[in-house]
């Protein structure tokens, strides 16, 4: 097959983004508009909470072919009452306490107008990212500010950490067009991938290496 005919039209691309939004039963019910422009995807139109609104960004960044989306998805919360900032603080607390991947007795919420910030301290970076998407699925949180910190129990050896990240992508994504280096404590990835569910699962994988602190991403999303 010549790279030419591995392309994907923005047609194509449109048409997968719309089966993905029907098919997903986190979306739905939706009245989403999707437009592809060279591989860019734009999503508008009106959902009734926030997680609809997540969970239809990250339908597109499913479908191969998708290099970025702008999400202008606007959001209507039904008429019923809004949740208080209380309710929610006390909500994202026990949402926490019930995961039993995320140390809550080392984090602390605190709520202003829907919006929850996230502080303390985690061994992996794999709980940071679990915390912060307990509370995204949270009825009434209207976005999620992480500052949570990653602070390993010992440093990684580079050397060990980078093969065996470099391993764990290509059982993962079975590409070897990642390239993985480890500074210290913290891990670069470089290379290609061909969807940006590849992209984020080679960046999760580098997140769940014990000793990791930090994970700059350079992959760009190509065919």
């Amino acid at each position: 097959m010549t790279t030419a005919a591995a392309v994907r039209t923005d047609a194509q691309i449109q048409r997968d983004v719309l089966d993905e939004l029907a098919w997903d039963a986190q979306v739905q019910p939706n009245d989403i508009g999707v437009t592809v422009h060279q591989g860019v995807v734009t999503l508008t139109g009106q959902v009734d909470s926030y997680p609809r609104k997540w969970a239809a960004q990250r339908c597109a960044q499913r479908v191969r072919g998708v290099r970025a989306v702008a999400d202008d998805v606007e959001v209507q919360l039904p008429g019923e009452p809004e949740r208080t900032d209380g309710q929610i603080a006390i909500a994202a607390s026990r949402a926490l306490e019930w995961d039993s991947f995320v140390p809550a007795e080392r984090l602390d919420v605190t709520v202003a107008n829907g919006w929850v910030m996230l502080r303390g301290e985690v061994e992996f970076g794999w709980q940071r990212r679990t915390a912060e998407r307990e509370l995204h699925r949270l009825r009434g949180v209207r976005g999620v500010t992480n500052l949570v910190e990653v602070r390993p129990a010992a440093r990684p050896d580079a050397e060990r950490t980078r093969r065996d990240l470099q391993r764990a992508l290509l059982r993962g994504i079975g590409t070897e067009r990642v390239t993985v280096e480890v500074d210290g404590d913290t891990v670069v990835l470089d290379g290609v991938v061909r969807s940006w569910w590849e992209r984020d699962q080679a960046e999760r994988t580098a997140w769940s290496a014990a000793g990791v602190r930090a994970v700059r991403d350079r992959l760009i999303v190509g065919g």
